[in-house]
């Protein structure tokens, strides 16, 4: 076995590589070491790289063991550096350095505005600061949204804006358990935000745009007018667009929900799949340069120029630029007769990526995209080879099977600790859902070609939303089963890597049959089942109070053990996009279920008593028991918009604690605050803080 493992590793140089550069990044994003700590290793372990190259020959075999760690710690470093380096707020002509509230900018969009429900949405790039007569020049960007009018219609990209008003810094809902907004736009060099309603700016006359990006929307909005013109259907046409080029604007998203409960939301996502089967048409359209001489160093560069065009045509996202990479170094190691291992070249992709953006880390498609090939390269063979089929189309279906199963394996850690969650019928809805947008895929790359034809493309229009819409309805009926989704799971990095631990142990004894590896899967296993009981446990004996923060409605969660009673909005009792972003991810994180009677939470008109505690909902109307001696109470809740003045509320009510929630106004809420700071009052704005959390044990 040891030999065996030294020349897989000798075969495969940056599986060596790519750890230690992980590991760099990851010290690095959580410690925010000065870079001057890291220039300074890399500096000396450069230095003793190159003293060691210059030692005896029969020194370095003898020491082989020391320039392996120099060199893993200068790629430790060399991540570190590029962490830093990948840091907008670490660039000294980063606006947020230079700009102050009251100063003008000058944002050129970097993209046509959206339409959304309230507003238009647009990201921008923040040129350049005024100040004065000074003109300082900045890079990073910035979300804008515009006031609905129909101005705003002639905004587009690379038009210029100059505004006074007050950039405002990204900000989480700060609810348990809710996606870290800030740090997903931070990894994008997006960090502030405004609000710009007509009269507020100025558009200017000059335009500032990329060349290359303009003729790729100019491509893209011509095959979105294609779609749209030969598909007639928007919700067929929405994940026509999706599934072709990436564009998710128009996307239904209950259909997006639909896909993602079944399993096969990476259908939708464009990735490997995608550029495989681009990848295998293309390679057979070229087929005929491969039998000249003369012409068959065309057919390498000719395939990588259309792969890499479409992947920046799709919007360049994580999972389809590894596939790229991957398979650019797979058609360069063909091209010149070096069959090199897949495992290498899955590395070596990774690795470039990560030097290119070191934040694909945290992206959840880039790890899926990872887990998912791995898993296959491991163990479809093996997976294969359970059974021999001599049908070839029974074969066809259980190679499909075996592909899905064992893509399954490795992701399935990692979906269930983002989206904590498991598609009971993955299988399947892969089983239809692949071929069968496989197919859609192929007809829209034919529309695309035939579209000059009228006749001919409308006919193939109508096969594609007809096939579409067998795959819509088909995803549906799949999530309508019983138990078709299995939801609650909540796990932490430590039982993810134990997790993956047991299914390492696992996977080599059932290859190799060492009973060595198998206990260490059963160990890891069993550690993955004690910290489970001791999580259960631990949220078994929970009690607190936590006040949501959900933009303008009230949402309060009366929590004693695995149950909690909820208090707030009548909206969000039914499963919706607020009820799944805002409150959601936070009972999933306690593994909260509705009580089944409200015996746990005592009291009625906005007045309640929870484990010896009494709360106090102060809304629209005025509680009974004003005029009575004044009121002591452990949290008071200001909610909705009443009027009161904070001097007159405190000669009633004497708070130990006063939450102010998000159905409050800002303005108000802002106002309120200052009043209670002044008196010494400990006063929380869900709007400002993010959820208020009271623990009663």
């Amino acid at each position: 076995m040891p030999f065996t493992a030294n020349h897989f590793l000798a075969k495969t140089p940056f599986i060596k590589l790519l750890p230690p550069l992980l590991a760099g990044i990851i010290i690095q994003w959580y410690t925010d070491l000065p870079v001057q700590t890291w220039y300074l290793a890399a500096a000396v372990t450069a230095v003793l790289l190159f003293a060691f190259a210059l030692l005896p020959v029969h020194w370095r075999y003898q020491y082989v063991a020391a320039r392996t760690v120099l060199l893993m710690l200068l790629l430790t470093a060399a991540g570190a550096i590029l962490v830093w380096h990948n840091n907008i707020t670490n660039k000294t002509d980063y606006y947020g350095h230079h700009y102050r509230q009251q100063l003008s900018f000058i944002a050129t969009l970097l993209e046509a505005p959206v339409e959304k429900t309230n507003s238009y949405k647009a990201l921008a790039g923040i040129e350049a600061i005024i100040k004065d007569d000074t003109v300082q020049y900045t890079t990073g960007k910035a979300i804008i949204y515009f006031k609905k009018d129909s101005s705003i219609t002639s905004l587009r990209y690379g038009s210029q804006i100059i505004t006074q008003e007050s950039l405002q810094p990204v900000k989480n809902a700060g609810n348990p358990g809710s996606f870290d907004y800030r740090r997903y736009l931070l990894f994008q060099q997006t960090t502030t935000q405004v609000y710009l309603t007509p009269g507020k700016f100025t558009v200017l006359s000059s335009i500032h745009t990329s060349w290359l990006h303009s003729q790729l929307l100019a491509i893209q909005s011509r095959v979105l007018a294609i779609i749209k013109t030969n598909i007639k259907s928007a919700k067929e046409a929405g994940l026509a667009e999706a599934l072709l080029i990436g564009y998710k604007d128009d996307l239904d998203k209950t259909l997006l929900e639909s896909y993602t409960n079944t399993g096969v939301v990476h259908v939708i996502a464009v990735s490997g799949m995608h550029l495989g089967l681009i990848y295998w048409i293309v390679s057979r359209l070229l087929s005929s340069l491969l039998k000249s001489r003369r012409t068959r160093w065309l057919h390498p560069i000719l395939t990588i120029l259309i792969l890499w065009l479409f992947t920046l045509l799709a919007g360049g996202a994580a999972s389809i630029l590894r596939a790229a990479v991957m398979f650019t170094c797979l058609i360069i190691g063909k091209t010149f007769n070096k069959q090199a291992s897949a495992y290498n070249t899955l590395a070596m992709s990774a690795f470039l990526l990560l030097c290119y953006n070191p934040f694909w880390l945290w992206d959840v498609g880039f790890q899926l995209s990872y887990a998912a090939l791995l898993s296959i390269m491991v163990f479809y063979k093996p997976i294969y080879n359970l059974l021999f089929i001599k049908n070839k189309m029974i074969d066809a279906v259980w190679q499909l099977v075996c592909v899905t199963l064992a893509a399954q394996v490795l992701t399935t850690p990692v979906s269930l600790y983002h989206f904590h969650q498991f598609p009971v019928y993955f299988l399947l809805t892969n089983l239809i859902a692949v071929p069968l947008s496989s197919i859609v895929l192929i007809g829209e790359l034919l529309l695309l070609l035939l579209s000059p034809f009228t006749v001919l493309s409308e006919w193939l229009g109508l096969g594609i939303e007809y096939s579409i819409r067998l795959l819509n309805n088909y995803i549906a009926w799949v999530e309508t089963l019983p138990m078709a989704l299995w939801e609650g799971f909540q796990l932490s990095v430590v039982q993810i890597v134990l997790l993956f631990m047991a299914i390492a142990g696992a996977a080599c004894w059932w290859f190799h049959r060492l009973k060595t590896f198998l206990l260490m899967g059963a160990a890891a296993l069993l550690g993955f089942m004690v910290l489970r009981f001791v999580s259960f446990y631990q949220t078994a004996q929970q009690q607190k109070i936590i006040v949501y923060n959900v933009p303008k409605m009230q949402a309060v969660d009366f929590i004693r053990g695995n149950h909690y009673c909820f208090v707030g909005d009548s909206s969000l009792l039914v499963k919706g996009f607020a009820q799944n972003f805002h409150l959601k991810p936070s009972r999933v994180l306690q593994r909260m279920a509705p009580a089944t009677s409200l015996n746990a939470l005592n009291g009625t008109g906005g007045h309640y008593v929870f484990n010896n505690k009494s709360i106090l909902i102060w809304e629209n109307a005025m509680p009974r028991f004003m005029a009575a001696p004044k009121l002591n109470v452990d949290l008071l809740i200001l909610s909705q918009n009443p009027k009161l003045y904070v001097n007159q509320l405190t000669e009633k009510i004497q708070p130990r604690q006063v939450v102010i929630d998000g159905s409050v106004p800002a303005w108000k809420a802002r106002r309120w605050k200052q009043d209670f700071d002044s008196l010494q009052i400990p006063c929380h704005s869900v709007n400002e803080q993010g959820a208020f959390v009271m623990n009663l044990r």
